[in-house]
């Protein structure tokens, strides 16, 4: 490889990060913008218990979207994350009723139960061959029906108390649910910035057959990915479930939806190799940001879904263009 096109990819490749930190910026800007505009028109909304409620109300959303980031990186998609996290929440609930296991094993069970659904999607994906929308489309379909035959398409309640603590407790003053945020976003830039999954995701979602050729053992690695966000989608179940302290069968329906929008709208590229647990965690609570003042300016909740709708295709658009740009630069 001659010198001058190592220096062309090494300008490419930051040309490329740059334009990932532009990206980021734009969406904490529309945050800060969001927050500015929200702190004057609602005197509720700096309330320290409307905060806390933000950071509550996100903790599903944010869970779920890291993993989905991790999935997107691979320049993949995981459309079954909703019911997913429904089967965990209504099968991990379950085990604590009929099984009369502690809330800690029924979480945990919940969380394998999301795992065991990612190595589905996983296998179907890389091994099968399947596309990846076609693979979790599928599982979307297959969760659901399966939350409605464990249920018989009824809540299940009787939960222990202590269940709540999950969705509802503290520690001190600080919501547990914004905890477990703070806790797989640090989890989840480790796995980004400093383990071998991490790195092999970008590669695999910028040049597949480069990473093949490297050595990359993009099977194993891909049903690696698909895995944790399954697992993510169990531990947010779990996490909605203790907030009603019950398994509900109708719960996530279109949750995939703001899941992909929070990746999307925090800088992560839906043609892969790009985005960042921080980008998704500014996506995340700005769709919460904007859900929340719609509900203290008693905006239609179908208006915000218009307004979510909207964000999405300028985040998309933003990433089409930009992409366009460096591929017209690189030339």
């Amino acid at each position: 490889m001659s010198a001058a096109t190592t220096r062309e990819g090494t300008s490419g490749g930051l040309r490329e990060r740059l334009s990932g930190v532009v990206s980021q910026l734009a969406a904490a800007g529309a945050l800060i913008v969001v927050f500015v505009f929200l702190s004057f028109a609602s005197p509720v909304f700096l309330t320290t218990d409307n905060l806390f409620n933000i950071g509550t109300q996100t903790a599903v959303v944010a869970v779920i979207a890291i993993g989905m980031t991790l999935v997107i990186i691979t320049a993949g998609i995981d459309l079954s994350v909703g019911s997913v996290a429904a089967l965990s929440g209504v099968l991990g609930v379950t085990l604590m009723v009929n099984a009369g296991l502690p809330p800690i094993v029924g979480i945990a069970g919940g969380i394998l139960v999301g795992a065991t659904c990612g190595l589905v999607n996983g296998l179907l994906v890389s091994f099968a061959g399947l596309n990846p929308f076609i693979a979790t489309l599928g599982m979307l379909t297959v969760a659901r029906g399966l939350v409605f035959i464990t249920t018989g398409a009824v809540a299940v309640f009787g939960a222990p108390e202590s269940f709540r603590l999950l969705g509802q407790g503290r520690i001190g003053p600080i919501p547990i649910p914004i905890i477990v945020i703070l806790v797989v976003a640090v989890l989840g830039y480790v796995v980004l910035s400093r383990t071998k999954l991490g790195r092999y995701a970008y590669a695999m979602g910028s040049n597949p057959e480069a990473a093949r050729l490297s050595g990359i053992p993009i099977k194993r690695y891909l049903t690696s990915v698909y895995v944790i966000s399954g697992a993510l989608a169990g531990l947010g179940g779990m996490i909605a479930a203790s907030r009603v302290n019950s398994g509900q069968p109708n719960y996530g329906v279109g949750l995939e939806l703001d899941v992909i929008a929070a990746a999307v709208i925090g800088g992560a590229s839906l043609f892969g190799g790009q985005g960042t647990i921080l980008g998704t965690l500014i996506g995340a609570f700005l769709i919460a940001l904007i859900r929340n003042g719609a509900v203290l300016l008693n905006v239609d909740i179908f208006y915000q879904s218009v307004i979510i709708g909207v964000v999405i295709w300028i985040a998309v658009f933003w990433d089409q263009y930009r992409r366009r740009r460096l591929a017209s630069a690189s030339e």
